[in-house]
């Protein structure tokens, strides 16, 4: 087994075992990093949301009013329309699901399922939680959950959700008098939930993983070549030229030229000592031919 081979099953060795472990400390962090990035979006498109929810309360609904008296309006209600620009946001945004389950809703199709409800009971049980990052396993997979509380901080909540006799007429005559009563200023009725698929983080971070094993399995193709040629040039060449001269010199011819020594590395440490050889060995020869 040559020299050069040797050294490249060496490196080979190095560099798949550091390959290894680098691939698992990258797997990691970018899965990390690609959850993090995951529930940011899931926290923008919340604040989507509840930036749509104040406009909606604060700009839209005082204009229709007068109106809900006659006619119920579901358009006047912040979080229909939170739930409307989001269906609108989930066609650029289809991994992601908006849900806005509360505990007793006006609208029966609100009401949680039971991991919604786990929510919001945890939500409630904590007033002072602004946000719950959740896991679920369903039969596609884990999905990420970022959650927000709904609660009752204005009383203007309580002018549709308080008593049937406080509601606007067209809305009881719409939903009934058993659904989305008695709440109560400062309650935790509900939750807003963005879901995503736990594989769309791990997609973001397997790619980003394979972009990092691809350079550095470049960075190291590269670096061998050097080594190779380096490999090449300062050590098996002139180890190849001491090698040829010692064996003309172990055949009996002294006529060879010394060794031109040219660095002060060990292989010119290697090339004065057989210099200094071959000089004795002249020297000898003569001796015993005199």
């Amino acid at each position: 087994m040559t020299l050069r081979l040797k050294f490249n099953l060496v490196m080979l060795a190095a560099f798949l075992a550091g390959l290894g472990l680098a691939a698992i400390f990258v797997n990691v962090v970018s899965e990390r990093e690609a959850r993090r990035a995951v529930l940011a979006e899931a926290a923008a498109i919340m604040g989507a949301a509840n930036a749509t929810i104040h406009y909606t309360d604060t700009q839209v609904s005082p204009l229709l009013n007068g109106q809900v008296k006659t006619q119920f309006l579901p358009q006047s209600i912040p979080f229909f329309a939170a739930q409307q620009i989001f269906d609108q946001m989930a066609k650029d945004f289809p991994d992601y699901a908006f849900r806005q389950p509360t505990t007793n809703p006006t609208n029966p199709a609100d009401r949680p399922v039971p991991w919604e409800a786990d929510i919001i009971k945890a939500l409630a049980a904590q007033p002072e939680l602004d946000h719950l990052v959740t896991e679920r396993k369903t039969d596609n997979g884990t999905v990420l959950s970022y959650s927000q509380p709904i609660r009752v901080t204005s009383e203007s909540c309580l002018a549709c959700h308080s008593t049937p006799d406080a509601a606007p007429a067209s809305m009881v005559d719409i939903y009934g008098r058993d659904n989305g009563f008695g709440w109560k200023l400062g309650n935790t009725v509900g939750a807003q939930v963005v879901s995503v698929p736990e594989r769309v983080p791990l997609s973001q971070a397997r790619s980003s993983l394979y972009v990092i094993m691809g350079g550095l399995t470049i960075v190291f193709a590269v670096m061998l070549a050097m080594l190779n040629l380096m490999l090449h040039f300062f050590i098996i060449v002139p180890v190849r030229r001491i090698s040829k001269l010692a064996d003309e010199v172990s055949l009996g011819n002294m006529d060879v030229p010394e060794f031109q020594v040219s660095s002060a590395d060990e292989i010119g440490s290697l090339a004065v000592s057989f210099n200094r050889m071959r000089r004795s060995l002249v020297t000898a020869m003569g001796m015993l031919g005199d």
